[in-house]
């Protein structure tokens, strides 16, 4: 696999690896063992029956979770620490047969990437949840799974396309989480009233 390939391939698992890690690993797995596409030496574990089963159990068990109003959200909670380093770990492992140095490099901004999706994700997810309706929760989470899966597709087939998809995908993002954190805050502070309780500092500060 040559540089720009691996960049490719990198930047889409830890970008996608922040909306269903379960997804990118069963895609990477299935594409892998059945000659579709050639892992990178340190990805090729990937392949083995026993974590494409494990990755295709998660991924049906978070399909159906992440359809759940509310239950999304605390799922989204614990998968911090779990979408985030996959993240960083899928991007350096497509390095790991180029330089070391690239390879941290991989690991630095595969994690930032993973990060910045999970968080829109989680974040979309809590005001999506302020709507008594299941029918956003369910729309929202299978556009994500496709998102997932076509961010794999696109890095192996389209490389060049998908990047420049993925980049202005990037850019939204960017300019949606200030909105989406100004959206909590809200929800937070109504929550809150509920219960009684009065706005601290930081809401009072975070008013926009």
């Amino acid at each position: 696999m040559d540089l720009f390939s691996s960049v490719a391939l990198g930047a889409s698992a830890a970008w996608a690896s922040g909306l269903n890690a379960y997804a990118v690993v069963l895609a990477l797995g299935i594409l892998g063992s059945s000659g579709h596409l050639v892992l990178p030496p340190d990805l090729q574990i990937l392949t083995n029956p026993l974590i494409i089963a494990a990755a295709g159990l998660m991924y049906a068990i978070e399909f159906f979770v992440d359809k759940t109003p509310g239950v999304d959200s605390a799922w989204d909670a614990v998968h911090t620490f779990v979408r985030i380093p996959a993240g960083a770990i899928l991007a350096a492992g497509t390095f790991g047969h180029l330089d070391p140095v690239l390879q941290i490099v991989a690991f630095l901004l595969g994690g930032t990437l993973a990060a910045t999706t999970h968080l829109t994700k989680a974040g979309a997810r809590v005001l999506i949840n302020t709507s008594p309706e299941p029918f956003s929760n369910w729309t929202a989470s299978i556009t994500e799974d496709l998102l997932a899966f076509g961010a794999i597709w696109g890095a192996v087939n389209h490389p060049v396309a998908w990047l420049i998809v993925m980049a202005l995908l990037i850019a939204l993002t960017i300019w949606l989480l200030p909105k989406l954190w100004r959206g909590i805050v809200r929800v937070w502070r109504k929550i809150r009233s509920w219960f009684g309780g009065s706005p601290t500092h930081s809401d009072i500060q975070s008013t926009p």
